[in-house]
């Protein structure tokens, strides 16, 4: 007699199971796309609201950038918006329903590393700001009408916010124990920290300190070199957004990772 069979080994490659990385990605895809009518395309008429609104509010008033229309200035600035809430959004409420439900087992029991886990869920997220942020260009564009300068800021800034926001999601859905707490993350830190970053607005044009403060929004860089792509000029140093993002996007990744290989509050 033979004994049970055992399952087989996960596919890996480098020390990723790759068959398990993919697996908890397409999971996190097909979550929001189930309910895409909510995930991608509400927030898609929201900003078209933002647009039409805040022209029409200011029609005729200074252009906040010499050469550049208001609504060339504000349309890149909404749909890195749309990008940022959305990346954000998808990771940290996957996070906080699957500890609330007691579905954290689903991906916790499996052999999946916890840099597999930080892949699977960042770019689950990423991949949900980037639809958004692309529906959001799509129908912006008709009422903006701007073009592209620099296509390497327009991908770079795009990527760089969409994965940053899906790692910082990560960390509020890890750290919530109920909704309220991931409700107060949302509505205290990301929100104030969107809109006061030069979405609406040119930071150069705030009295002091304002303006000084608002270049250590680190939210003001991704939206100013998002903004660059399209109209060819930034507000703060672009290098200086480059390299920050990045950086901020290392330390962020490594302190999820670091939830993920320790447990925190998902294994307690």
């Amino acid at each position: 007699m033979t004994g049970p069979v055992s399952p087989p080994a996960p596919r890996t490659y480098n020390g990723l199971n790759w068959e398990g990385l993919k697996t908890l990605y397409l999971k996190e895809v097909r979550r929001f796309w189930k309910v895409g009518a909510q995930t991608v395309f509400a927030p898609v008429v929201t900003t078209l609201l933002y647009m039409m609104v805040f022209v029409v509010a200011v029609q005729g008033a200074r252009q906040p950038i010499p050469g550049v229309n208001f609504s060339e200035f504000v349309g890149p600035g909404l749909i890195m918006m749309a990008i940022l809430n959305n990346a954000f959004a998808n990771a940290s409420s996957s996070l906080i329903q699957a500890k609330i439900m007691g579905t954290a087992t689903d991906f916790l029991t499996p052999p999946l590393s916890p840099l597999e886990l930080l892949l699977g869920f960042g770019l689950g997220a990423a991949t949900r700001g980037l639809l958004v942020g692309l529906a959001t260009a799509i129908c912006v564009w008709p009422f903006s009408r701007f073009g592209i300068e620099h296509l390497w800021a327009v991908v770079y800034f795009s990527l760089i916010a969409s994965l940053l926001l899906g790692l910082m999601g990560v960390l509020a859905g890890v750290w919530s124990e109920k909704f309220d707490h991931l409700a107060a993350v949302q509505n205290f830190v990301v929100m104030p920290m969107t809109f006061l970053s030069g979405t609406f607005y040119a930071v150069d044009a705030l009295p002091e300190p304002f303006a000084t403060i608002s270049h250590y929004n680190p939210f003001f860089y991704l939206i100013d070199g998002f903004r660059y792509g399209f109209i060819g000029q930034a507000e703060g140093v672009l290098a200086t957004g480059v390299i920050s993002s990045f950086v901020l996007t290392v330390i962020v990744g490594w302190a999820a990772y670091e939830v993920f290989r320790r447990g925190w509050r998902l294994k307690s």
